[in-house]
């Protein structure tokens, strides 16, 4: 795949700015390089924060329903453009066109749901008579925004975790420094070209393409940004944590997924659920089913159904219409997940599926007999590798379940409410799904974790609350 797209420039404050440093965007399907963008410096940074604390007062002076107009006028640019989307997220990243396709059409629905939750974003008044002596008291709070956010995105899903960060922003009336994913800049730079077709006024939104290790911490200290929204690895988001200071900190950084399977599930619909989650997006999704814990006594059942579904999963060409999967992100990462694989089969773990690297692609792999003291079973593994496992009781499916540092979301397949009901208080994670796999999510819910899973909850609704501050009036009032 050669397909050339054109040079990029990033855009500054409102302004399309080129660099003579560059960064290749590399399609990881072949090494091709398929564009440009500036290589940001420190500078730059320090400059884009300049920028945001002019544009945060322009953004908090727009009316909620300007920032509702501009908002839905980007949805209908992104739907517009449906296809110029989808092609630039699979060819900058890891997901297939028909994967790609979906996440442009989810996107547009972010975005939408910024516009329609603006209008909601409102206040309550306070009772201030409910305590003795303040009877010739009245007053209320309200929402303000919070200034500046920093939003520092992940490469798998290049286009829609950028707009859970920039329309809850705008909605909420701040301004925005998006850092995309060094890997992945093409399509924040193509939503970028979509707020200001839609009218946004200029510094109100930046997007700085280059090194983390550059800009990154110029970002994260800088005291005029008040909120750091990080999607991204755990060691990266603790670092971010100590380095910020006092302000606001929303992180989601990504999990090791349980899926219970009890022995009165519907056994081809869990395996199916099973497979479609682990194997999504090349298993780059925080929500990837990673770990399968099976009732013993339909286990071997369950096993057969989901071997013989993941082997049907087709790793293939990203703008092949017939592949399931493309490849990981880079083969630097593939190379690390093989080399998880091979320690688990060198530790006696049996490969069920898969379990060989071709350059970037992973092969669907199903491992069972796996130690549960490995990095396979412990770690985030980030790519398409789901191990399976037999357990002889609820409370030890919900131990194991819980036996790892993360807690984002779990799945369950049971028809017994009350078992359903124990693993909803039971597992330590921020949701959990019953009768669907862990990899379920909506734009509209809360979305984040637990434990190493990170803090605050994305989900556009409460994103936008985590983007606004509380002020309290109260008058006394003379009579």
């Amino acid at each position: 795949m050669t397909t050339k797209i054109t040079e990029q420039k990033m855009l500054l404050g409102g302004e399309w700015v080129g660099r003579e440093q560059t960064l290749d965007v590399v399609n990881p399907e072949d090494q091709s390089v398929i564009s440009t963008v500036p290589m940001a410096s420190s500078d730059d940074a320090r400059e884009a924060v300049r920028i945001a604390v002019e544009g945060k007062e322009i953004a908090e002076a727009l009316s909620v329903r300007e920032r509702m107009d501009i908002l839905n006028k980007v949805a209908d640019y992104v739907l517009d453009h449906a296809q110029e989307f989808a092609k630039t997220i699979a060819l900058e990243g890891s997901k297939t066109i028909a994967e790609a396709s979906g996440e442009a059409r989810r996107t547009a629905e972010t975005i939408r749901l910024g516009a329609e939750e603006a209008r909601r974003l409102s206040g309550e008044s306070i009772n201030f008579d409910q305590m003795e002596g303040n009877t010739n008291r009245m007053g209320y709070y309200y929402h303000f925004p919070v200034g500046v956010v920093a939003a520092i995105t992940p490469f798998n899903d290049p286009l829609n975790l950028v707009a859970h960060k920039v329309a809850p922003a705008i909605a909420a009336g701040n301004a925005v420094i998006v850092k995309p994913a060094t890997e992945t800049p093409l399509s924040a730079l193509k939503l970028a070209e979509a707020f200001i077709a839609a009218g946004l006024p200029k510094k109100v939104l930046t997007v700085i393409t280059g090194r983390g290790r550059d800009i990154g911490d110029i970002l994260v200290e800088a005291e005029d940004v008040q909120m750091i929204s990080f999607t991204g690895g755990y060691e990266t988001g603790k670092s971010i944590a100590h380095k910020a200071g006092l302000k606001k900190l929303s992180m989601e950084l990504g999990s090791n997924s349980p899926f219970i399977i009890w022995k009165d599930a519907d056994i081809e619909k869990a395996a199916q659920s099973g497979v479609d989650g682990a194997f999504g997006a090349a298993g780059q999704n925080c929500l990837s089913v990673q770990r399968v814990y099976a009732h013993e006594e339909i286990y071997d059942a369950f096993e057969a159904s989901f071997v013989d579904k993941a082997k049907q999963v087709r790793a293939g060409k990203k703008m092949d219409k017939d592949s399931d999967i493309g490849p990981v992100i880079n083969e630097k990462e593939a190379k690390r997940i093989e080399s998880w694989i091979e320690e688990a089969v060198d530790a006696g773990a049996k490969v069920l599926a898969g379990g060989k690297r071709h350059g970037a692609f992973i092969e669907p792999t199903v491992l069972s007999n796996v130690p549960e003291n490995l990095t396979i079973v412990k770690e985030e593994v980030f790519g398409p590798v789901v191990i399976l496992a037999s357990v002889a009781t609820f409370d030890e499916a919900v131990t194991r379940s819980n036996g790892v540092p993360f807690g984002l979301q779990a799945g369950i397949y049971t028809n017994d409410i009350n078992l359903a009901l124990k693993a909803v208080r039971k597992l330590h994670v921020g949701g959990v799904m019953v009768n669907d796999s862990s990899d379920f999510r909506i734009d509209a819910m809360p979305f984040g974790g637990v434990k190493h899973s990170g803090i605050g909850r994305e989900g556009v609704a409460f994103a936008i609350e985590e983007m606004s501050e509380k002020r309290l009036v109260c008058f006394t009032i003379d009579e």
